[in-house]
């Protein structure tokens, strides 16, 4: 595979530039790049350029609208609610991040909500945020049907993937994780396929419910399995309705694929926890995470995760891809 080093601030330029050729507002393509941008310098490949294409022909086709206003609301004192109007996540999380964590402030706790959006991609990317406000961060999300229940023969769930991050006593973050509720990303199914890889097996299983080590089985006619057998259902099932059931958004077996280009807008929404960490016990929060912190630190080669991370300036990107981005950019 050819390669080409390109330049963190480079990526976020194009893909906006892109976004916008394509018919994305100014600010909207410029929220939804820092994402891009940030999924590029964490390594997390299939939430970054590898959606950019089916961002533009989406945007092409007005299956995602790039020139709306998410509408801001406070249903009840604790509570903070943006429909993105069928439009991108990453915006519709930026105009009700600070009402949110606002709320937080005043009351301890807020549950803030995205509805009837674009699929928001990684939700570290948006738990990270809520950290930098000083609060703790917990979000989670849905997404068409790939997983079936243990036992099961029929996809129910999508990845449906949960993230924490916990802010640090002077800035930055203590700790983070970003996972599906899923055995593995769809995405890496999805390129281990295009590379005519195996899988391993636990992954999915086929349309008899069996394991099976074949990427392509698993996306026509299998299905993935859920992390942990019945632990991971239990948190995928939990994602679904604060996600879906609560935002008023599809449902994962409702919810129509990703990157098609035509059919309806995508209904997807997103449920976030934000709690003030000093509310209940005030500076003991701090005093036991450093406890925790460092427990973890006398372990050689333990770490907490999402801790600790410096990002790069430039990042490797297939060379082919990358071209993509480039005619995206021109077009």
């Amino acid at each position: 595979m050819n390669t080409v080093t390109v330049s963190l601030d480079t990526i976020e330029q194009k893909t906006s530039t892109a976004l916008q050729a394509h018919g994305a507002l100014p600010w909207i393509a410029d929220s939804v790049a820092q994402a891009v941008r940030r999924a590029e310098a964490t390594g997390n490949i299939i939430c970054g350029l590898y959606y950019l294409d089916s961002y533009c022909r989406q945007l092409h086709s007005g299956r995602v609208k790039g020139a709306v206003q998410p509408k801001v609301s406070q249903p009840k004192p604790a509570t903070v609610k943006v429909d993105a109007m069928a439009g991108f996540a990453q915006p519709a999380f930026a105009q009700g991040i600070e009402l949110a964590t606002s709320v937080a402030h005043r009351q301890g706790i807020c549950a803030f909500t995205i509805c009837h959006s674009h699929t928001c991609t990684s939700m570290g990317y948006f738990t990270a945020q809520i950290a930098a406000f000083g609060m703790i961060g917990v979000g989670t999300t849905n997404a068409p049907a790939c997983v079936s229940p243990p036992g099961g023969t029929r996809a129910l769930l999508g990845t449906n993937p949960i993230a924490m991050s916990i802010p640090a006593r002077n800035g930055g973050i203590a700790i983070q994780f970003d996972q599906s509720t899923s055995a593995i990303a769809i995405g890496k199914i999805r390129m281990a396929a295009a590379h005519g890889e195996k899988i391993p097996l636990g992954w999915a299983v086929d349309s008899d419910g069996q394991p099976t080590d074949d990427p392509n089985i698993a996306l026509q006619s299998g299905s993935l399995s859920s992390s942990g057998g019945y632990k991971g259902y239990g948190f995928g099932l939990m994602a679904e309705i604060l996600a879906a059931a609560v935002t008023g958004s599809d449902l994962s077996i409702t919810a129509s694929p990703v990157k098609a280009t035509e059919g309806p807008a995508q209904d997807f929404g997103q449920f976030y926890f934000l709690i003030d960490p000093t509310s209940f016990a005030g500076e003991t929060f701090w005093q036991r995470l450093d406890t925790i912190s460092e427990a973890v630190a006398q372990q050689p080669g333990a770490r907490l995760p999402g801790a600790r991370q410096n990002w790069p300036n430039h990042v490797t990107i297939d060379a082919e891809l990358w071209q993509q981005v480039l005619n995206l950019a021109s077009s």
